[in-house]
């Protein structure tokens, strides 16, 4: 988490509650007290009125950010596509799609923060993604980080093979997730499926996407195809 998200982030769990400690503070952060003593300082030097010392816990006092406006339909597509998000995607994402709507609710106009909770659009439970073994959010770091990623996979016909590949894109065609990729042992554009990937690493070795094997040429392979079969 980038230290401005944490910033905003603390300022957003005083608002939810009277009083809270550095340790609940810490602990729903994933950082350590010192941190959360440093940042808590940063604020009251920064003009965020924050009571309370460390070792007792920490208050806000009579501060509030400005309110977005949203339409209902918009506030109804936050609140859906983040439900989707947390019943489709892995651990990481989903808290973070949660985290996302919270700061939603947080800046809604006086009299609107009623519309996150009364909006009537649900993911049905009972329905998620294959299981997967591989580290989805390590995979997804992988893609914005340009990243190699080697791993073993076994195709449709119980193959199996190694594979080093550049990560370009991921997508989810439920209940899968499927990558798309540059495959260095096929040198041309593969699809993978994430719970068909076993021991998957993430390189150190980076890559640089040109015209040829870029996520818009991997799109553009996909177009030719679909229009070779009309």
């Amino acid at each position: 988490m980038r230290r401005a998200d944490r910033l905003f982030q603390i300022i957003q769990l005083l608002r939810l509650s009277r009083v809270v400690t550095a340790r609940r503070l810490a602990a729903e952060l994933e950082v350590s007290e010192r941190t959360i003593y440093r940042d808590v300082q940063d604020l009251v030097l920064s003009g965020v009125p924050i009571d309370g010392e460390a070792g007792v816990g920490y208050m806000l006092r009579g501060y509030d950010l400005p309110p977005l406006m949203f339409t209902r339909d918009e506030v109804e597509a936050l609140v859906l596509g983040t439900r989707i998000v947390q019943r489709w995607a892995d651990p990481k994402l989903a808290q973070a799609a949660k985290q996302a709507l919270d700061k939603v609710e947080a800046v809604l106009p006086a009299g609107k923060d009623h519309l996150v909770r009364e909006t009537a659009l649900f993911a049905p439970q009972g329905y998620g993604p294959v299981e997967v073994s591989i580290d989805l959010a390590g995979l997804r770091d992988a893609v914005r980080q340009s990243r190699k990623v080697h791993f073993s996979y076994c195709d449709a016909e119980g193959a199996e093979t190694e594979r080093t590949v550049r990560p370009l894109g991921m997508a989810l065609y439920g209940p899968v997730w499927l990558l798309a990729a540059w495959c260095e042992l096929r040198t041309d554009f593969r699809s993978f499926r994430p719970d068909r990937m076993e021991e998957m690493r993430v390189l150190d070795e980076r890559f640089t996407p040109d015209a040829e094997t870029s996520l818009e040429g991997f799109l553009a392979a996909v177009r030719r195809a679909a229009e070779g079969h009309e």
